[in-house]
């Protein structure tokens, strides 16, 4: 792979419009794009999606790329891109047993695949204790740590059996948290002690499930990187999650242009490749996008070992595509 090849990889991208226009071709011509992510503006009809989601998958392949990664937030509830004629679910908090989940997860994933939707950012493992009146209470799962581990599991295998790449999201949990990281940097002055007996177990449960991507949430834990959210954090998404927990899966930032992101996009993409996070989530159009592929070719091409780091990260990535988009 170029250079060019190994930044575009990971990058998962937004775009506006309804259909392969110059902005999506930009995109994937030219800047290289790993994936794309889907929302309410680009989604229109049953038809108009299918025809949209075949036509930059083709492309993709037209420009001699790697299967394009397609993916949608589709939690059922408050968070779903898909709305009628597709099925509207009321979202975790309404599911109560794994037949419940499992039926959410097939029937889901059912819709997605018919349109050509390959990833889904879901489901939502987070954990919001009963005391805490938390951001994610429209969200979670009902319960304590085992019950959000056993739905969640159910979801991720589901899926996975279906085609569907699950992301269990947002490690290493946010169901404590009370300000929105959309619009601040919210702070969780949790020990990892805590953190392990509580928020990360269902994580546990879905890395043993063989859940194919993991997103960092955007919240400081002082306590575990007292410098770096957790979405740029080496400290937690490389030697927490990946080195002390194991995981090989795929890792990912949530959206960038979140409030919670103060830094410039440069000193973000650096933080990303020191802390071995494969993808990179710039969700809106906008000056980001170039600014990060320009920023992750300046590193690949001069520090070593962020090159290193790079190919091992890519391999990931087109390990996942070659299990679920190529069906090898």
């Amino acid at each position: 792979m170029t250079l060019d090849d190994m930044a575009g990889q990971r990058l998962m991208l937004g775009f506006d419009g309804l259909t392969l226009n110059d902005e999506l071709k930009r995109l994937i011509r030219d800047l290289r794009a790993g994936g794309i992510i889907l929302f309410k503006p680009n989604i229109q009809t049953p038809r108009q999606l299918e025809q949209l989601c075949s036509d930059a998958k083709a492309f993709a392949r037209d420009c001699g790329l790697p299967e394009l990664f397609v993916a949608v937030d589709q939690e059922g509830g408050v968070v779903a891109r898909l709305r009628a004629p597709f099925t509207e679910f009321p979202g975790n908090p309404h599911i109560h047993t794994a037949d419940d989940a499992e039926h959410f997860a097939r029937v889901t994933a059912e819709e997605l695949g018919g349109m050509g939707i390959n990833m889904n950012m879901a489901p939502v493992m987070d954990v919001a204790p009963p005391d805490v009146d938390s951001i994610m209470k429209t969200r979670v799962f009902p319960g304590g740590v085992d019950l959000v581990s056993e739905l969640g599991c159910t979801m991720i295998r589901t899926f996975q059996e279906q085609g569907i790449l699950a992301v269990a999201k947002h490690f290493p949990g946010i169901g404590r948290t009370v300000k929105d990281s959309h619009f601040f940097l919210p702070v969780l002055d949790a020990d990892e002690q805590t953190l392990r007996q509580s928020d990360i177990l269902p994580f546990q449960a879905a890395m043993a499930a063989g859940v194919s991507g993991i997103m960092l949430s955007h919240i400081s834990y002082p306590k575990l990187d007292d410098t770096w959210q957790a979405s740029l954090s080496p400290a937690i998404a490389r030697d927490l999650l990946r080195r002390d927990l194991g995981y090989d899966g795929l890792t990912m930032t949530d959206d960038l242009d979140m409030k919670a992101i103060s830094l410039q996009i440069e000193a973000c993409i650096r933080q990303i490749m020191v802390a071995d996070i494969d993808l990179a989530l710039i969700c809106h159009s906008g000056p980001n996008i170039g600014r990060a592929r320009d920023e992750m070719v300046r590193l690949l091409d001069t520090d070593e070992d962020i090159y290193e780091r790079g190919k091992a990260s890519v391999k990931r990535i087109l390990r996942a595509k070659k299990r679920f988009l190529t069906g090898s």
